[in-house]
């Protein structure tokens, strides 16, 4: 039994939900499209949305618990939106936002550019910081993810793009 699928999903206010084959969450940040499985049966009561089983189908107790969390985080990139931070390490490592490309100089004898995906935004505060926004969550964090792959923090001087929460655990050199 889910204990995750259990719990209500509290709509915001402008967010507003269809469901059908397809189930549907518009809010003012934008729309965000999900395939309705058929194990589960969503339901909106009120001012929430509810899931629950809907027969007898083999993992339906996972989906269960799998389908309500994408949901809230469907409702929530659509009222609030969700942003990843990354920070540059390292000495002449800079990143830089042109419209839907970013710039990045990681070292390499070429600079890295790469195109943000549609519903993706990037900015730079500073020269060693880069701010991923979007409404899809796990978009957000394959950007950050595909990003971070390029130079991803080494462990012996922690150079490298790192996640602006990660902790680099810095090895000891070897000694003669």
């Amino acid at each position: 039994m889910s204990r995750v699928g259990k719990n209500p999903i509290a709509l915001p206010k402008g967010v507003e939900v269809s469901v059908g084959d397809e189930i549907t969450v518009k809010g003012p940040l934008g729309v965000l499209k999900m395939k309705a499985v058929p194990a589960v049966a969503v339901q909106t009561e009120g001012e929430q949305l509810v899931c629950s089983l809907a027969g007898d189908y083999p993992n339906a107790d996972a989906l269960w618990g799998t389908v309500r969390a994408n949901l809230n985080n469907m409702v929530q990139g659509v009222s609030k939106g969700f942003e990843r931070k990354l920070t540059l390490v390292g000495v002449g490592y800079r990143a830089q936002a042109q419209g839907d490309a970013l710039n990045l100089t990681l070292g390499f004898s070429h600079p890295v550019v790469h195109k943000m995906p549609a519903g993706i935004k990037v900015e730079t505060p500073s020269q060693t910081e880069v701010v991923i926004k979007g409404v899809d969550k796990q978009l957000v964090g394959q950007v950050a993810a595909e990003i971070r792959s390029y130079r991803s923090p080494e462990p012996y001087k922690g150079k490298g793009v790192r996640y602006s929460d990660e902790v680099v655990i810095i090895k000891e050199t070897k000694k003669k």
